[in-house]
């Protein structure tokens, strides 16, 4: 094998050429992977703390490339559901039977952050609110997709319900599961992004994130929280429970 500082010039050249051709705007969209170095060079490197470091640098710069290319205008595309997936597979990093077991009596979604109203909501309080039903796809980086029907409040009307500055950065996660992540706020608001407290016309089930979990059809699965229980708006970068383990950040579908 090369010697690893040549490796990272070649795959850096690579990247520069990739950037100059046609392809630049989809090459960029798609992100640059651990794989996709070990492809462009030809070696398996991962085991390298300065190729970690590269690798750490080009995902960053691929953030905020996709912040940049992302467009509130353009949404996700939806179905008939004729369509759906059923079952719609379970996905977590624990088994099914593990999924935390939710009083949705004793439920109270906290606020935090930059917030005017930070008083805690009860879900009876948001089954009040104005509903949208969508059947969207719901794609994982693992590689495999399934199409369900989710039901809930926009987003938007949330985080306007409550003061939230929406000029922040960042809308943060923690859930009742340990799971934690975070999204820009050009998502938070897109139109398609939703509080979803249905699935399929039912109250959510345990399995798909009840009491609610956030459903965004713009980003890969792992960027849509379940069993919520704290959402805090932050200029402070929160990361995640995998991009703090390498995953992309802005995980857009």
């Amino acid at each position: 094998m090369s010697d690893e500082k040549e490796i990272l010039k070649e795959a850096q050249q690579q990247i520069n050429k990739q950037l100059s051709t046609e392809g630049r705007r989809r090459f960029l969209k798609q992100g640059l992977t651990l794989g996709g170095l070990v492809m462009l060079t030809g070696c398996d490197i991962s085991d390298s703390q300065q190729v970690e470091t590269t690798l750490g640098s080009i995902s960053r710069f691929n953030d905020r490339v996709q912040a940049w290319l992302f467009n509130s205008n353009d949404l996700a595309p939806v179905y008939p559901e004729s369509m759906m997936t059923r079952p719609f597979p379970f996905n977590a990093f624990y088994s099914e039977d593990e999924a935390p077991d939710i009083n949705g009596d004793d439920y109270r979604l906290e606020i935090a952050g930059m917030v005017a109203d930070k008083r805690p909501w009860t879900l009876p309080q948001l089954y009040q609110m104005a509903q949208v039903s969508q059947v969207t796809r719901h794609i994982c980086v693992e590689g495999w997709s399934a199409i369900g029907k989710w039901g809930g409040v926009p987003f938007s009307l949330f985080l306007k319900g409550i003061g939230a500055d929406l000029n922040a950065k960042y809308v943060s996660f923690k859930c009742a599961d340990n799971y934690y992540t975070s999204i820009d706020m050009a998502t938070a608001l897109h139109p398609q992004t939703i509080i979803a407290l249905t699935y399929d016309g039912k109250i959510l089930p345990r399995k798909y994130g009840y009491p609610m979990k956030l459903r965004m059809p713009t980003k890969l699965g792992y960027k849509n929280p379940k069993h919520i229980q704290v959402i805090e708006v932050t200029n402070r970068y929160p990361g995640g429970y995998w991009e703090d383990q390498g995953y992309n950040w802005f995980g857009g579908s």
